[in-house]
């Protein structure tokens, strides 16, 4: 019998910001796909005060429907309130109150079986909310910043703590995160699922560094290289918490023909260029911006290594997705890293100082793994595995609550 999902996700691809939660989307999809489970997705949007609303990055917010029908799957956008740096603690609730009308509408004309959470902060006790007003079991998915940031907030803890134990199931993208939860308090009475990320192995696989870097000077021109040039990639919002400008840093102790590409948007664009500027790396430090997902497997192609300094990672899908075009990974033992680079084509783990980074980097540009021995690293994750654990553990979810 075919079930229905009723998922909830502050983060989703909508118009204006296609790349926003690409991998929830992706996910949702995979799941949908296999024919067992129907998937209705609520991505509310959170919109201050209306006088706010006209400017600033929320400005594009108010352009996006209420209702995308369009793709594989429904998705509903109701907005809520949200008053910036103040309602971090009440966004759960006012999640709940613009979803709750919208989700009973919804299961009276089609019955949902479950409800889910694809954060777990805010959207776990939104969705718990949701859940309890429906008289359905709920799920929560943890994927890093949400339990290592949220977590330690109080007001967010007592909420998710009160979540979690009456979750029909907690799931966590890495082992290394699920332990965390546990000691948070943050596991349910049948405990804590791994359920790690998917890729599209279609899309994301090695292509021969020569061709890459052809192919990169028609799609990305001001990424200009010489022959004999060797690059290190960073694939990441630029935000103090990816680290980089600890990569930056590494780069002066590095030989003069390795250069940087960050790929990627953010607050810290002006402060990585006077900090690439006060150390004389320039010239090897390009700012791609954000680059498009038809592109970034040639860019990660093309890389000789991707470094990723991160403050803190659950299991991040840049590193997967690095690993499939055959590229090694330099990232701190943060989160699930130990899990994703296990074998020594796949990279190394170093601390997050300028001299363990650049060190780790030396030693994978002296002796190269085969790009085909690096992607087999990521041969185990898809996103037909990802759905088929997924479609098994909502089963039982809804099944025995």
């Amino acid at each position: 019998m075919k079930r229905r999902l009723l998922s909830i996700s502050t983060l989703y691809p909508a118009p204006g910001r296609s790349s926003f939660g690409r991998f929830v989307a992706r996910q949702m999809e995979a799941l949908a796909t296999r024919g067992d489970w129907d998937v209705t997705v609520v991505n509310p949007i959170g919109l201050p005060p209306p006088p706010l609303r006209a400017i600033g990055r929320y400005k594009p917010l108010a352009a996006i429907p209420a209702l995308e029908t369009a793709g594989p799957i429904p998705v509903h956008h109701p907005r809520f309130l949200l008053v910036p740096a103040l309602s971090g603690r009440t966004n759960p609730w006012a999640i709940a109150q613009a979803v709750l009308p919208l989700a009973r509408r919804l299961h009276a004309e089609a019955p949902f079986d479950l409800v889910d959470a694809q954060f777990f902060y805010p959207d776990g006790p939104a969705a718990a909310q949701v859940a309890a007003g429906l008289g359905l079991p709920y799920a929560i998915k943890a994927r890093g910043s949400d339990i290592h940031l949220w977590g330690e907030k109080p007001a967010a803890l007592a909420q998710m703590r009160r979540a979690a134990r009456s979750a029909a199931a907690v799931l966590a993208v890495s082992g290394a995160l699920a332990g965390d939860m546990n000691a948070l308090g943050l596991a349910p009475p049948s405990g804590i699922t791994v359920h790690y990320t998917g890729l599209d192995h279609a899309r994301f696989q090695p292509l021969p560094r020569a061709q890459a870097r052809a192919q990169l000077a028609v799609s990305l021109p001001a990424l200009s290289l010489r022959p004999e040039d060797r690059l290190a990639v960073c694939v990441g919002a630029l935000i103090p918490i990816k680290g980089q400008a600890l990569a930056i840093e590494a780069l002066t102790s590095l030989p003069g023909d390795l250069h940087l590409a960050l790929a990627g948007t953010g607050a810290d664009e002006a402060a990585l260029r006077a900090k690439a500027a006060m150390l004389g790396v320039s010239s090897r430090v390009h700012f791609l911006g954000a680059v498009s997902h038809e592109v970034l497997p040639t860019l990660l192609s093309a890389a000789d290594v991707m470094v990723l300094p991160s403050e803190r990672e659950g299991l991040a899908n840049a590193w997967i997705e690095a690993l499939a075009c055959g590229t090694p990974l330099v990232i701190p033992p943060i989160g699930g890293a130990g899990e994703v680079a296990c074998c020594p084509a796949a990279g190394r783990l170093a601390a997050r100082t300028p001299v363990a980074i650049a060190a780790a980097m030396a030693d994978l540009l002296a002796a190269p793994p085969q790009q085909a021995d690096v992607a087999a690293c990521a041969a185990r994750f898809s996103w037909d595995a990802n759905a088929a654990a997924l479609a098994d553990i909502y089963d039982k979810a809804a099944v025995d609550v």
